[in-house]
């Protein structure tokens, strides 16, 4: 058993601490910059990634956003009830459904994409363009790990 007591470390040396708190911080950024277009940054997330695959099923939209399917399920509901997306059959002799933008969804989509971009660059600002692309790329190696 190891003793805390006796290590160079303390509880907020956790590396768990550090990046919640860090994304506590992101994503009040984002948030901000997300509802000038009636998004949260989660739900911009799923428009986007519903954007660039139309028809996505959604086992596979939830493990590409590392969520279980019942939270996107949730998250998905207002995007639905709003009209912004749609689930639709994939071909007539299958069970499959997909996930798709509706025409309001890909005009939502345009003007969030403009509010994303503000996000970003406030972002990259703030934290430095090449220090961002750097903590993307380790943090996208991070939920790569199996």
């Amino acid at each position: 058993m190891h003793d805390m007591a006796s290590s160079s470390s303390s509880p907020f040396d956790c590396n768990c601490f550090a990046i919640r708190q860090a994304a506590r911080y992101v994503s009040q950024l984002y948030e901000r910059h997300m509802a000038e277009a009636g998004l949260t940054a989660v739900q911009f997330t799923l428009v986007a990634a519903i954007g660039r695959k139309p028809g996505v099923q959604m086992a596979e939209l939830a493990e590409s956003m590392v969520m279980d399917r019942t939270t996107l399920v949730r998250a998905l509901q207002p995007l639905q009830r709003d009209g912004i997306v749609e689930v639709a059959q994939e071909s007539a002799g299958s069970r499959a459904v997909g996930l798709r933008l509706t025409a309001s969804g890909k005009d939502m989509l345009v003007r969030a994409v403009a509010a994303w971009r503000a996000a970003q660059d406030e972002f990259e600002q703030k934290f430095g363009e090449k220090r961002a692309k750097a903590l993307r790329k380790s943090l996208f190696e991070l939920t790569a790990i199996e």
